[in-house]
């Protein structure tokens, strides 16, 4: 699997410190890296398909402060998709509203049809890619039936019913934002941690520090404002066991990679 990063604080912060603990996983996690620093105008995506502990470019970027108030970070293990750089995360696109979403997962969807039609559309191949298109578009088909955007308690709701019902049977390590927002998700124990403190919450698939990490609150929607947590969402009870037939799947999708 991959791991994930995410920062969500009141004012910008120089995330260096955590970030390079967090690439040095990527020996076991060797398919790509990505970087993206969020703001309400736009997001600065980076990402390659190699290895982060062996990307120069990454150690160059890495010797620069690093630094936002909403951050996101992907080290992939490619389970579904090629290694290609298409297919590293994070995902970015807007609505049709012109706001920006950006996406970046830990899982993986093992049966969930309504993201089918998704394959013709992707730009690669990845069931990540495919979560992502799946939300912006219902996200857009809600706004086109209100006929305006819809504020923050209204995509939340929309967002928790989606996540409610795709977290059945499947992995669902998900964090995404709108540059004001930090969503995220996990349905699978022991795989999601969460530091708060100074106006400040990290999330990241493994504790990045001696600090106090927490686990995150557990197979419900929670979203991040400002460093702090704003609001939880629906507990769905769905959670993610890996089994003998989880892992034979795996092991199929990885062979044919």
């Amino acid at each position: 699997m991959c791991e994930i990063f995410g920062l969500s604080s009141q004012s910008d912060f120089e995330a260096n410190d955590y970030l390079k603990n967090f690439y040095s996983h990527s020996t076991h996690h060797p398919h790509g890296w990505g970087l993206a620093c969020i703001a309400r105008n736009g997001a600065l995506i980076e990402k390659e398909s190699i290895e982060a502990s062996k990307s120069n470019y990454l150690k160059e970027r890495l010797s620069q402060p690093v630094e936002s108030k909403i951050i996101l970070a992907h080290i992939r293990y490619a389970t579904i998709g090629n290694v290609e750089y298409r297919n590293c995360h994070p995902f970015t696109g807007k609505d049709n509203t012109g706001r920006r979403w950006t996406l970046i997962h830990n899982g993986t969807i093992f049966d969930y049809p309504k993201l089918n039609p998704y394959i013709q559309k992707q730009m690669g191949d990845t069931d990540s890619e495919r979560i992502f298109l799946y939300l912006v578009d219902r996200l857009n088909a809600a706004q086109t039936k209100k006929g305006s955007r819809l504020v923050f308690e209204e995509r939340f709701e929309l967002f928790d019913n989606i996540i409610c019902d795709m977290a059945k049977g499947n992995k669902l390590n998900l964090l995404f934002s709108d540059g004001k927002y930090l969503y995220a998700h996990t349905n699978c124990k022991g795989t999601l941690y969460c530091l708060t403190k100074n106006n400040m919450t990290i999330l990241a698939t493994v504790p990045l520090s001696e600090e106090a990490w927490q686990p995150l609150p557990f197979t419900r929607l929670t979203a991040f404002y400002n460093g702090k947590l704003y609001k939880t969402g629906t507990n769905h009870e769905h959670e993610y066991i890996e089994s003998e037939e989880s892992m034979r799947m795996l092991y199929r999708i990885f062979a044919n990679l």
